[in-house]
């Protein structure tokens, strides 16, 4: 009868024998296993095949066909390696953890691909907006407060403005790199006005700093914040390794740096005949020596004017607070991560590789403030983007940098705990061996306050 009802409606009847797919091999013969790249002719995953009965169906194979590889210990006693990068392959309970030291899967071309083009250009109108808006500011801070001139307010005074300084630094810095304009002559003008009026030699400061960045990562080439040799560490005298390594003075060491750099290393940021510069460099370093020269006097003069202990309210205190910005920012760009970050020597050193090893910051309300030198990462690579675009530039090379880099953890609306790394830091990371291409920080447990670390 459904026979009859089907037929009348056109359709055809079903089978009356129709099997139930299998879900599994039909032992009819041995399977043959084939092991992952095993390469061997023969040796394909093979099972026999049911078919259907038709009955006006096409033939279908109910077969397994496996694509994915089975996963096998070992070989003749030698274990499986899939296609890896840095350590990392597509089984999940095989990976090891991430070396930072490994060369990266990546050029530096590829993450200067992946930042957008306008994140290039450097617009002198808006660098000079950020220039005229930060002297305003500090400016203003300083006609109230001396207006004003009450105890409850001079510490808030001495925060803000200490701040203040500090990014006009980062200006100036800018100015450096060349990334404030095109124009170096206006480089040049714009950094000697902001970074003598802190009391920082423009040229000199600048060509050193360059060293830094072409050189970072590297162990003996290395400028600033460059770890110490276990051999240069341990001949340290007692002042100077307290001096470099017990809070709270490396936050003070910055003037110390411009006149005596750091130790293993000779020379002054305001002599024209150190081994920092090229005898074609001289001029620009008496320049700015000349320049700071004259800031000295003026506050000298200041003082006479106002008063030593007034000087001292408006311009001392703030200029230490900003020493302390300076010191604790630029320590925490290359040391205090959670993990060990490598040091390179000789043939394993690379301009990307230093650069890789640096940490980006959060700062919460400071961000802006300074300027968002806390995307450092990328301003180590490509120093001549505007800092106007750090931001924009830093998140386009995430996909390219993967674990390569490092999210910074995010602050409150003021950084203290910031000042936590800068302790574990300064309690674990003392020098590193005299030996070895890649080698990392050791902790020397005699010193004070890490004996209770591992």
């Amino acid at each position: 009868m459904a026979s009859w009802v089907l037929s009348e409606c056109g359709l055809k009847p079903l089978p009356l024998n129709f099997p139930r797919p299998r879900t599994g091999p039909i032992p009819r013969k041995p399977a043959k296993i084939r092991f992952l790249h095993s390469g061997k002719p023969g040796t394909d995953l093979k099972f026999p095949s049911t078919k259907i009965p038709t009955g006006g169906f096409r033939e279908r194979n109910w077969g397994l066909k496996v694509s994915a590889p089975l996963r096998v210990a070992s070989v003749e006693g030698e274990e499986e390696r899939g296609q890896r990068i840095n350590g990392v392959n597509g089984l999940k309970e095989e990976v090891p953890e991430f070396d930072p030291a490994a060369p990266p899967p990546f050029k530096l071309a590829d993450i200067r691909a992946a930042i957008p083009k306008h994140c290039w250009v450097k617009n002198p109108w808006r660098s000079m907006s950020y220039v005229v808006r930060d002297v305003l500011v500090v400016f203003g801070l300083a006609a109230t407060a001396a207006y004003v001139n009450n105890w409850f307010v001079w510490p808030l005074y001495w925060a803000a403005q200490g701040t203040m300084f500090w990014a006009l630094f980062v200006l100036g810095h800018d100015c450096g790199h060349g990334s404030f304009s095109n124009n170096p002559k206006l480089n040049s003008v714009v950094g000697h006005l902001l970074h003598s009026s802190i009391l920082v030699p423009y040229h000199g400061w600048r060509i050193s700093h360059r060293t830094h960045h072409q050189n970072h990562g590297h162990v003996e080439n290395d400028e600033s914040w460059h770890p110490l040799p276990e051999s240069i560490y341990k001949n340290l005298d007692v002042i100077t390794r307290t001096l470099r390594f017990m809070a709270p003075f490396p936050i003070f060491a910055y003037p110390f740096y411009l006149w005596n750099r750091s130790p293993g290393k000779t020379g002054s940021h305001f002599d024209p005949n150190s081994d920092l510069f090229v005898p074609s460099e001289k001029k620009d370093v008496i320049t700015s020596t000349l320049c700071w020269t004259a800031m000295a006097t003026l506050l000298v003069g200041l003082a006479i004017v106002m008063g030593p202990l007034q000087l001292l309210k408006l311009y001392g205190i703030p200029y230490w607070g900003f020493v302390m910005w300076l010191d604790l920012v630029t320590y925490l760009h290359h040391h205090g991560h959670e993990e060990k970050l490598p040091w390179f020597r000789g043939k394993e050193w690379s301009y990307l590789r230093g650069g890789l090893t640096t940490i980006d910051r959060d700062y919460g309300w400071i961000n802006n403030i300074h300027h968002d030198i806390g995307t450092h990462v990328i301003h180590h690579l490509f120093p001549q983007i505007p800092h106007y675009h750090l931001v924009e530039a830093t998140e386009a090379a995430k996909p390219v940098l993967g674990k390569y880099y490092r999210e910074p953890k995010k602050s409150g609306p003021l950084p203290f705990y910031l000042l936590g790394s800068l302790m574990r830091s300064l309690r674990q990371d003392h020098y590193v061996s005299d030996t070895g291409d890649i080698v990392y920080y050791q902790t020397d447990t005699k010193l004070s306050g890490s004996s209770k670390l591992n």
